[in-house]
């Protein structure tokens, strides 16, 4: 017979921010905006409001019986609650450095995308999307890439990597790009 063990992670609730939790869906709300996740699939792990012994209000992530796929799961619900709390308090941002050695790059944010031009000489510009809630900017050869949704930012941060991502070229020679050098929680 299998032993009853209990693996639960806490989450504390800071002042001015409301959390809601229906199932395993869950809302968090704070000064900065709104942001919901969804984890119904992590069938066996349980998400509830709880209050600490100091009596501030908490999150509870639990399961019994865990394994180790679910003692992971615990601990990777209770991070990605605390980067929605962060988000929702402070904000995040990605600090990226445009580089080039060959041909001057240009970089515009137009809209929903991040527009690179002159890359290493190409005609045609090459072209980054940027997710909904997410807010980029051209600050000489650095670019911010800044939002409340961590995924949002970090994705964001990536297309714009990638779409600088050189196939047929020595990379020891042609280290030109856009490259992700710092992130960080927003302070101010």
């Amino acid at each position: 017979m299998a032993k009853a063990v209990w693996v639960h992670h806490l989450v504390e609730i800071p002042d001015g921010v409301t959390v809601t939790v229906e199932g395993l869906k869950v809302k968090v709300s704070g000064p900065k905006g709104t942001l919901e996740r969804d984890f119904s699939h992590a069938k066996g792990v349980n998400i509830k409001l709880v209050k600490t012994e100091e009596g501030k209000d908490a999150i509870l992530v639990e399961t019994f019986f865990a394994n180790r796929k679910k003692k992971a799961l615990v601990r990777t619900i209770a991070a990605h609650i605390n980067n929605m709390i962060i988000g929702v308090t402070k904000g995040w941002r990605y600090k990226m450095k445009i580089i080039f050695s060959h041909f001057p790059i240009s970089v515009n944010v137009k809209g929903d995308v991040v527009e690179i031009a002159n890359f290493i000489g190409e005609k045609a510009p090459r072209i980054a999307k940027v997710l909904p809630g997410v807010k980029v900017q051209v600050k000489g050869r650095d670019l911010i890439v800044e939002g409340i949704d961590l995924e949002k930012v970090a994705q964001t941060a990536a297309n714009i990597e990638l779409a600088t991502k050189i196939k047929d070229f020595d990379r020891r020679v042609f280290s030109d790009g856009i490259y992700i050098y710092e992130k960080e929680v927003i302070e101010k």
